[in-house]
């Protein structure tokens, strides 16, 4: 049995999956396990995160794209248009496995090219309430991996999946992490409490446009707190100069530390430091509240989050719509986490159900194998 892990996104998504990939290979000698990218960068992290699993015996590979895609995606990274190319000249490519198992889902269009001999497994990333994660292509999936009930229900509900296919219990991200943690270092010198502000990507959603500058200017004009601003990884992935130039013109300032996207911004190096959450629609937050911490919620767009489960994670800290409120909710925020703790729980402990109980990856690479067996 040949299986593909295939990752055709950013590398924020490659934790969700990549655990797996090293799951499979480790306790399924029969299996042949192949992990496949888009740039040589990505495969070369892909290749460092191997060694963490040292029995796992994979098959690294680059998608066989060409030579002036793999050009525009090394420079401007995987855009819509890129990712759909690089499938359909490496199309043919995956005739010789029985599975394709990603964490995306524009992996689908490999159906409408004709390549329907594989099984199309799907990890998810990440874990938030949004609708994006909730959507009616998740059904052309032959199985799919699951977190815990949050995700469950609304997807049964949905009828974007059905019993027996599908793997409740799955956080693969959190496995990986654990392996990392041992080398972790101090972000600040100081003992100041941390902030980390994690505005999402996309325009209609984030507090980035609106926010951004007057919540940097904020940290940079007070001496109370450090801040880490570290956006979703797409933020800045097609505008690397502008990071660069935000980067820069903070520099000065020792309470501030600004990453565009190194990996430290998508392997909860910033969730697992920080003291307070700051942030608004990212699914990051879900990461973040394993240890609960107060967060603040920015309404940018005016939405109406209440009794709105797109917006669930909001009722686990105080809103707010004006950056001006910042000076006053910080200190409340730690003032009042005690009233949270218990949602906070809750919420985690219905997000990823079976994630305390060790190491999730090798229950999910097992759930595969069997599945592919039975369907075999």
């Amino acid at each position: 049995m040949k299986v593909v892990f295939l990752l055709i996104a950013q590398p924020h998504q490659t934790l969700h999956s990549l655990p797996i990939a090293f799951e499979m290979a480790t306790r399924h000698p029969d299996v042949e396990v192949h992990v496949t990218c888009l740039t040589k960068r990505h495969l070369d992290y892909v290749r460092s995160l191997g060694k963490l699993y040292p029995s796992a015996r994979v098959v690294y590979e680059l998608l066989p794209i060409p030579s002036w895609l793999t050009k525009l995606i090394e420079r401007h990274g995987p855009g819509p248009f890129e990712k759909v190319a690089s499938l359909f000249f490496s199309r043919h490519y995956f005739d010789q496995f029985q599975a394709i198992v990603v964490p995306e889902r524009t992996s689908l269009y490999l159906k409408r090219m004709g390549v329907t001999k594989p099984r199309y497994i799907w990890t998810r990333h990440g874990a938030g309430d949004r609708a994006i994660g909730f959507a009616k292509d998740i059904k052309r999936f032959d199985f799919v991996l699951l977190s815990g009930k949050k995700v469950e229900e609304r997807l049964l509900e949905r009828r974007l999946i059905t019993p027996g296919n599908y793997y409740m219990g799955s956080y693969a991200k959190f496995d990986i992490v654990e392996r990392l943690q041992k080398k972790r270092s101090r972000l600040f010198d100081n003992d100041k409490p941390i902030v980390l502000y994690n505005p999402h990507f996309s325009r209609n959603l984030t507090s980035w446009y609106l926010f951004g500058e007057a919540i940097l200017n904020y940290f940079a004009n007070q001496d109370r707190y450090n801040l880490i601003c570290a956006p979703h990884y797409r933020l800045f992935n097609s505008h690397q100069k502008q990071g660069k130039a935000l980067t820069k013109r903070f520099a000065q300032y020792s309470n501030i530390l600004i990453d565009t996207g190194s990996t430290s911004s998508i392997d909860m190096t910033y969730t697992m430091a920080a003291d307070l959450y700051l942030g608004d629609v990212s699914s990051q937050v879900a990461e973040f509240l394993i240890r609960p911490r107060p967060c603040i919620f920015l309404n940018a767009h005016h939405a109406a989050w209440q009794n709105n489960k797109d917006y669930r994670f909001w009722t686990l800290g105080q809103v707010i719509d004006n950056p001006a409120d910042l000076k006053k909710a910080l200190p409340v925020a730690f003032a009042r986490q005690n009233e949270f703790v218990a949602k906070q729980r809750a919420y985690v402990t219905e997000t990823f159900e079976h994630c305390e109980q060790g190491p999730t990856s090798p229950g999910a690479a097992d759930a595969i194998v069997r599945f592919l067996q039975k369907s075999a």
